[in-house]
């Protein structure tokens, strides 16, 4: 089970959470969750944002705006200078939605150990008809040293501009995917070369979460606040 199915999708609930955050009448669902693969797509075809490395994007929906909480390595290339990239961006995608655009930039320290900024990365590498076992091996040592436990790099196409497809897959530590407490991060990419797309799939194990703060409910609360009853006389 933990090797066909996404690892962050098995873990929601657990210790992930969902990257688009909002509620609307069950009639408009369709339309909506359309116009947020609509917003991702958007974002990440605009020519302002082709060397971002964009990791991840969250969607947060207010009565009157959308705040977009864009995740990247490299946030001097979204924001531009003096801000004129990420207001050209944030007008792009009002056109596309017709609402009001809120863009929220979140740096990524330490993108060595970013399953999708890796993916990428390998992508781009194999674009440039880079070695691709020199590529994987040196991706998944660098990852190590960044600090992972456990890192899996799989690419799959006409490797080299090989006749026949295939897959090449580097493996180092441990990646626990049926363990629903481990820290996986994965990142898909794909690498569209003369011969053909070429998927790079990279899951990323940062250790186990034994605990998740979680909020506490008002009625619990409550019940702290209470103190014990002393004995009538």
């Amino acid at each position: 089970m933990g090797q066909k199915v996404n690892p962050i999708g098995l873990r929601l609930g657990i210790n992930k959470t969902w990257s688009s955050k909002w509620y609307v009448d069950p009639r408009d669902y369709a339309d909506t969750l359309h116009e947020d693969l609509k917003l991702r797509k958007a974002l990440k075809e605009l020519p302002e944002t082709r060397n971002a490395d964009i990791a991840e994007v969250e969607i947060v929906r207010h009565p009157q705006r959308i705040t977009l909480v864009i995740h990247t390595s490299r946030p001097g290339v979204i924001i531009g200078t003096k801000g004129a990239t990420i207001e050209k961006i944030g007008a792009s995608l009002q056109k596309i939605t017709g609402k009001k655009i809120q863009l929220k930039i979140k740096e990524i320290k330490k993108p060595e150990t970013d399953a999708q900024i890796i993916a990428l990365d390998v992508a781009r590498k194999l674009k440039g008809r880079s070695s691709f076992r020199r590529t994987l091996k040196m991706t998944a040592a660098q990852a190590m040293k960044g600090g992972a436990q456990g890192v899996k790099i799989l690419i799959s196409g006409r490797l080299g501009g090989a006749e026949m497809s295939r897959n090449e897959v580097i493996k180092q530590g441990r990646i626990p995917l049926h363990t629903l407490r481990a820290n996986i991060n994965y990142g898909f990419a794909e690498a569209h070369t003369t011969f053909g797309i070429i998927g790079v799939k990279v899951w990323i194990f940062k250790g186990e979460v034994l605990k998740r703060e979680a909020k506490e409910d008002a009625g619990a609360l409550v019940r702290k606040k209470r103190e014990p009853r002393e004995g009538r006389k």
